[in-house]
């Protein structure tokens, strides 16, 4: 056998290096201390994952555990939005420090890092990819819980974050149209690829519940989470309703003043 020259490229050498897959998960900063990491995903946009993502965090925080959010959804970041949180990040050279919402939940988004938070961010697929990777690797994290709130689908920011981040599980959030059943599967069928466990699925935007009598009101028709989640063998956690009081908190960006505890299953499973 020749000289390695650790370029399998030019190397037709079957070597136990090219024979063994290589692993790419990547390591925290030196500094973090980061307990479980869960990510949160859909197969589709629109569905609330970032709301889902967001109430998590404060019901886990609420509990007495140290909680950060991972804002994954570079081109759309939302999380700043709901807590609240303007101003920019701090750091220097290979190192950054999250920035905290009024009762202590950590983030680092994007949106914390542009000159203008309306700003677009017009960047292709691997240089996205790479930047929700620094939020793992550069981030100096101090949590108990770390959620990674996912972008919609199973495109290359996805694939980036599965392969580099060490996820304990994920929560797939879906919502009760006709195509949950097949957007599920996406999802279901990302994790089993990349051996992740799946933790349950959240029906988003379940029912209204009438002002007056209190009655719930499936405008979407009822069961077909349920029904989805039975053929994958996944526990249904949560069903979370269309509610105007959270909508208006979140705009307002006071998500942790809202007291729905739709969540506590999804807790009560993580912790």
């Amino acid at each position: 056998m020749s000289e390695c020259t650790h370029n399998c490229s030019t190397c037709g050498e079957s070597c136990a290096e090219r024979q063994e897959p290589q692993s790419l998960l990547k390591s925290p900063h030196t500094d973090s201390r980061i307990g479980k990491v869960y990510g949160v995903v859909s197969g589709k946009g629109g569905v609330g994952k970032s709301m889902v993502t967001s109430q998590l965090a404060v019901t886990m925080q609420r509990r007495g555990f140290k909680v950060g959010v991972l804002d994954a959804d570079i081109t759309g970041p939302s999380i700043p939005k709901a807590f609240g949180v303007h101003e920019h990040a701090r750091g220097y050279e290979h190192t950054l420090f999250p920035v905290e919402s009024r009762t202590g939940i950590q983030m680092m988004s994007v949106n914390l890092l542009l000159d203008q938070e309306t700003d677009p961010v017009l960047w292709r697929g691997p240089i996205i990819g790479g930047v929700a990777t620094q939020f793992w690797t550069d981030v100096v994290w101090d949590v108990d819980y770390l959620f990674v709130d996912m972008p919609p689908g199973t495109g290359d920011v996805s694939l980036s974050v599965f392969q580099s981040i060490p996820l304990d599980g994920i929560i797939i959030v879906a919502s009760p149209q006709e195509l949950v059943s097949m957007v599920v599967e996406k999802a279901v069928k990302m994790a089993e690829m990349m051996e992740v466990p799946i933790v349950g699925l959240v029906e988003n935007m379940s029912y209204v519940a009438c002002p007056d009598c209190g009655k719930k009101i499936f405008l979407f028709g009822e069961g077909k989470s349920e029904e989805a989640a039975q053929r994958h063998n996944l526990p249904l956690l949560a069903r979370m309703p269309i509610d105007p009081t959270l909508a208006a908190l979140t705009d307002a960006g006071d998500i942790e003043s809202f007291q729905g505890d739709w969540l506590a299953p999804v807790a009560d499973a993580l912790a």
